[in-house]
């Protein structure tokens, strides 16, 4: 009888101190979305700003950006993906979509690995290593969507751009990443 009584109270108690929403209005309130201005189309081979970004592996065009998604989405395209691509590693707060346009890339998402091509996709789950390789012998073409953005853009600004830090452990957490190693695609 003293638990059901202590229950009872501590139930009581919570209902005094939390507002009047249902839970359901809790667990799925958000903050409402500012409308876009202006409507982008950002046209094939063409950078959502115009710029060029490179790593050595492809070029990668930013299509669209964190700031028109309030943080929720950051889409890049990498063309000319050739042999090579980012170490072994994972994110904290985000999913990331990889989207197979042309050629073949070779993926590892935890212990699987796969060789996808035109129109095939997979998922890196947030918390899941994971790192891709395009081929030398069918150069690929893809999209990679990260879900929520995170960090993502400000990472591939500052790894591409003029005498780019190194990929260590420091810089990845930097981004709410965790770097597992070498990509185990790449010898």
């Amino acid at each position: 009888m003293k638990r059901r009584s202590f229950l009872a109270s501590g139930l009581k108690s919570a209902a005094a101190i939390l507002p009047t929403a249902s839970l359901a209005d809790l667990a799925f309130s958000q903050a409402p979305l500012e409308p876009p201005r202006e409507v982008h189309v950002v046209g094939a081979g063409i950078d959502r700003l115009g710029e060029h970004h490179s790593r050595g592996f492809s070029t990668m065009l930013f299509k669209a950006l964190p700031t028109e998604t309030n943080g929720g989405l950051f889409v890049i395209e990498h063309q000319n993906l050739v042999h090579g691509g980012p170490p072994f590693h994972y994110h904290l707060y985000q999913e990331e979509y990889f989207y197979v346009l042309e050629g073949e890339v070779t993926f590892q998402v935890g212990g699987v690995r796969k060789t996808l091509g035109p129109g095939e996709s997979v998922v890196g789950p947030r918390g899941v290593p994971h790192a891709f390789s395009g081929s030398d012998s069918h150069p690929g073409r893809m999209l990679i969507a990260f879900a929520p953005a995170g960090k993502m853009e400000p990472f591939l600004r500052v790894s591409m751009g003029p005498n780019p830090p190194a990929w260590t452990a420091d810089f990845f957490r930097e981004h709410d990443m965790v770097l597992i190693g070498p990509s185990p695609l790449v010898s």
